[in-house]
């Protein structure tokens, strides 16, 4: 059974070892083998903790198995991570994981979302309803730099007081 949860600073080491699967399979269609093997070494950054602790984080598991998760900070608005199992991809659980966070976005009365997307995540975030703002070089905290696109997904209800419903 899939189960949708919190995710808590105690799933960290999970999280990035699916975060890690995920960019050796998804990632290599679009970024050198280089870019991708220093990607891959970076440690969790300090932050992730934080934004787990905040509440920011999501985790959809089958059996006690992680399949995905997504980080939303609750400060900023940025959709700061959403990564899935590479072998689960297809079955809708980045979809689900992402509309809880609009849901989440939208009950702390933020207007918009935004992210920086890998050139292979842009696709399936344009179908969830981000805009594209602009190409940009990202530069990850291992050194090099990413290219990637600037996105952002607004809810104008939230502007017009109304309610939304995702």
């Amino acid at each position: 059974m899939t189960t949708q949860r919190q995710a808590l600073v105690a799933d960290i080491p999970a999280l990035w070892e699916l975060r890690t699967r995920a960019i050796r399979v998804s990632c290599a269609s679009h970024y050198s083998q280089d870019i991708i093997d220093t990607w891959c070494a970076a440690a969790p950054p300090e932050k992730m903790a934080a934004l787990l602790a905040a509440g920011g984080g999501l985790l959809m598991e089958e059996g006690g198995q992680p399949l995905g998760f997504a980080i939303l900070n609750l400060e900023t608005g940025e959709l700061d991570a959403a990564f899935v199992e590479p072998a689960q991809q297809g079955r809708g659980i980045a979809r689900q994981l992402l509309a809880a966070l609009d849901a989440m976005a939208i009950e702390r009365g933020f207007d918009r979302l935004f992210l920086s997307a890998s050139l292979n995540a842009a696709p399936f975030y344009e179908r969830a309803g981000y805009v594209e703002l602009r190409r940009e070089i990202y530069p990850h905290r291992s050194g090099i730099q990413l290219e990637s696109v600037l996105m952002e997904k607004t809810f104008p209800c939230v502007r017009q007081e109304e309610r939304c419903s995702t």
